[in-house]
């Protein structure tokens, strides 16, 4: 285990959930280091000034001088490392780091490292659901629920983590026993200058990694990885020799390994293709750290899937109602859109919109054609959806949620789905996705 040299002093660069954890962190183990951040009053100061009140904290624009005096920054994922402060340090040769890559130098157990654009969320609860299952002391964080450093512990016997490509850019070698990256995506246009450079960043994950996963029907989730490394593939197409797919038995679809039906998909809680493939992909990374078969199938056949994520709400009068309003980007969109639109027996009422950051919404013009009965639209990029979107599908503009409900319920028909999938950020209109999403349930339960 390789520690971080105690006499050096060091920055840290953001304070908000992740920098307070390295805060804490630092604190435990008696190391020197200030606080820096742009914000004038940052989320966890008055945090920080009642539990640290000696430590030296800088608010508003970064002080390039005063970043030069430490050796290492660690700077959080919400602030990219071309900002010019940043830049001007590490050219001046401060090392930049982050929260997992200091977390990697200190974790004794193995590491399953889950990154993506969509579904990372859902794979990550999954593989901890199977290793809870599974009898296994596991610690489940990382961008989701607890910050990876607060997992720290000589008890924990695995970790799963979910990891951003924010978190990964400051993520030197991550060593990961498994690590994947579910899928790649257009996101976050306006932080990376294209897809080659988002996608740099995501297959990060892939660094000294003894294991990989990859999606079959994802080419860009390959990594390029040295021939002995074991390499497992999910997909939904037919299993085969290292590879989760569906199989075909008397009429029933199946998740199988190799030519072994595992689990018929009737018997999952979570509906659409695009769960069937995170059910195979969480299935690849828990055989992967010898997980149990049957603890992680007894884990799917109980999992009701996160909430936000293409959340089932109700059913009135033949039409179901999904949330997913963490579809937050066009890539998750069209997997919910694909795999819900696919599995139910009428078409989709979709309501989208919101702040596109920069995306290119095309994509959903050929789905939204095929699987969709309309389109409400909302937000600050209803128009720029509605001229990717052309005039396949009849487009309605609205201007809140119980509107987007109301005349979604006018359109269906029984055996349709109304689905709440922005393809857009919230927060031109919301406090974040979560927010949209339980006015969207609460606008839901409100029908008659």
């Amino acid at each position: 285990m390789s520690l971080i040299a105690s006499d050096q002093f060091r920055i840290v660069v953001g304070l908000g959930k992740s920098g307070m954890s390295v805060v804490r962190f630092l604190a435990r183990q008696g190391l020197p280091f200030a606080v820096a951040d742009t914000r004038s009053n940052p989320p966890e100061l008055a945090t920080l000034q009642r539990d640290y009140p000696q430590v030296d904290v800088r608010c508003g624009e970064l002080d390039v001088d005063f970043l030069c005096r430490a050796a290492e920054l660690y700077v959080s994922p919400g602030l990219a490392l071309a900002t010019s402060a940043l830049r001007e340090a590490a050219a001046r040769g401060v090392k930049m780091s982050g929260d997992i890559d200091l977390f990697t130098r200190y974790a004794k157990a193995p590491i399953v490292a889950i990154t993506g654009s969509n579904a990372k969320s859902t794979v990550t609860t999954l593989v901890g659901e199977m290793a809870a299952a599974a009898g296994r002391k596991v610690a489940v964080g990382g961008n989701i629920g607890t910050p990876a450093l607060d997992l720290l512990s000589d008890e924990v016997e695995l970790y799963v983590l979910e990891l951003s490509s924010f978190q990964l850019e400051t993520t030197e070698r991550l060593n990961a026993e498994v690590a994947t990256c579910l899928n790649i995506s257009e996101d976050h246009m306006d932080r990376y200058d294209g897809m080659v450079q988002y996608h740099l960043a995501k297959h990060r994950i892939f660094r000294g990694a003894r294991q990989v996963v990859v999606n079959r029907d994802d080419p860009l989730s390959r990594p390029l990885i040295a021939d002995q490394v074991p390499c497992w593939s999910f997909g939904l197409d037919k299993s085969d020799f290292k590879r989760f797919g569906l199989l075909q038995q008397d009429g029933q679809s199946y998740l199988a390994l190799q030519f072994q039906p595992l689990l018929a998909t009737t018997e999952l809680k979570i509906r659409g293709a695009h769960n069937y493939s995170n059910a195979l992909a969480a299935l690849a990374l828990g055989h992967a750290v010898g997980l149990p078969m049957a603890a992680m199938l007894q884990a799917l056949q109980a999992f009701p899937g996160l909430a936000h994520r293409c959340q089932w709400l109700r059913e009135r009068r033949g039409v179901s109602y999904y949330d997913d309003s963490k579809a937050t980007n066009v890539g998750a969109a069209l997997a919910a859109i694909e795999g819900l639109g696919s599995d139910i027996a009428g078409k989709l009422l979709l309501i989208a919109g919101g702040d596109g950051k920069g995306a290119d919404f095309s994509a959903l013009k050929a789905p939204v054609t095929k699987f969709c009965r309309a389109v409400v639209l909302l937000g600050r990029d209803a128009e720029r959806l509605a001229d990717a979107l052309g005039d396949g599908v009849p487009l309605l503009r609205v201007n809140n949620l119980e509107e987007a409900v109301a005349r979604c319920t006018e359109l269906a028909q029984p055996g349709d789905a109304v689905l709440l999938s922005p393809a857009c950020a919230s927060l031109d209109m919301f406090k974040n996705f979560e927010e949209r999403g339980q006015l969207f349930a609460r606008a839901v339960e409100a029908l008659c």
